[in-house]
């Protein structure tokens, strides 16, 4: 195939513009991940900015491990993002498998009535009393079953489901497979794409799950570890920050901040290339 001299033009200029795009994106992380390894009195000398250090410490992750709270909200954070996501991929298949048959009974009628919770919801407080009276008030449980099954997730599977060849299905059931010998031998080793990225959109979330625990959780030791990052964050309204202590707040700030992301930053590279074919397979058809 012949490239011409305005395509190669055109397509430097592009990754160019691409790679100034991504040096700027990772200028706040470069600048956090200084801030958490750089004295303090390094970073006042050099104006509050600082992208390269001079010297390195870790006192500041010394002192966040050293503490019981991170420690704690850390357990409950990977407790929610394993255990949650399991469940919410279970979930989200025994409901995605059978609306993405044709032949289910009423399928236009539940298609509708999911669809509807994406734009009515129940509300804050209808909410909380369900969450009450089921007795999920300060458990972990109370993080992970009322987001359990995403109606976005949910179409995006069906839709995924929907597009696997008719003949697989006909050639097991003349086998004699059952429903759940079809998904769980069949579907689900066909659909690992649109499952990793789903699980990553549902890991994500649980990682990150903040709100339903200021709104379900009073107990200390259940935060998880969103919270505490977020107490720490504020903690600059209330503690005057000279370089004579030993760690300082905003160290130990942009410190529980990289712990909090680095997760994340760490799982998605592996799963990139999963993640963006089941995007567009889950986008391809409607």
């Amino acid at each position: 195939m012949v490239v011409s001299r305005g395509e190669r033009v055109s397509g430097a200029a592009i990754n160019l513009i691409l790679g100034f795009v991504g040096i700027i994106s990772l200028f706040p992380l470069l600048f956090v991940v200084s801030m958490s390894l750089t004295p303090y009195g390094e970073v006042i000398k050099n104006g509050g900015f600082l992208i390269i250090p001079k010297s390195i410490t870790f006192e500041a992750y010394k002192y966040l491990f050293q503490t019981k709270e991170l420690p704690q909200a850390m357990l409950v954070s990977i407790f929610t993002a394993t255990v949650g996501t399991g469940i919410n991929l279970l979930l989200t298949m025994l409901g995605a498998y059978p609306l993405s048959r044709k032949s289910l009974p009423g399928r236009s009628a539940i298609l509708l009535l999911i669809v509807f919770t994406m734009l009515f919801g129940g509300g804050l407080v209808p909410t909380y009393l369900l969450v009450k009276s089921l007795g999920m008030l300060n458990t972990l449980w109370a993080l992970i079953i009322p987001s359990a099954v995403a109606t976005y997730n949910l179409l995006i599977m069906k839709t995924f489901f929907e597009g696997l060849p008719e003949e697989l299905f006909e050639s097991a059931r003349i086998d004699g497979a059952s429903d759940l010998t079809i998904l769980f031998r069949i579907v689900v080793p066909l659909s690992v794409p649109s499952l990793l990225t789903i699980g990553l959109f549902y890991a994500v979330s649980n990682w990150n799950s903040f709100f339903s625990a200021v709104i379900y959780i009073t107990d200390p030791n259940l935060n998880p570890l969103q919270i505490v990052v977020r107490k720490l964050l504020l903690l600059s309204n209330s503690v005057e920050n000279t370089t004579d202590i030993v760690v300082p707040t905003p160290t130990l700030q942009m410190a529980a901040v990289i712990i909090a992301s680095l997760p994340v930053l760490m799982v998605y590279p592996f799963i990139q290339k999963h993640f963006t074919k089941g995007v567009l397979i889950g986008a391809v058809k409607g």
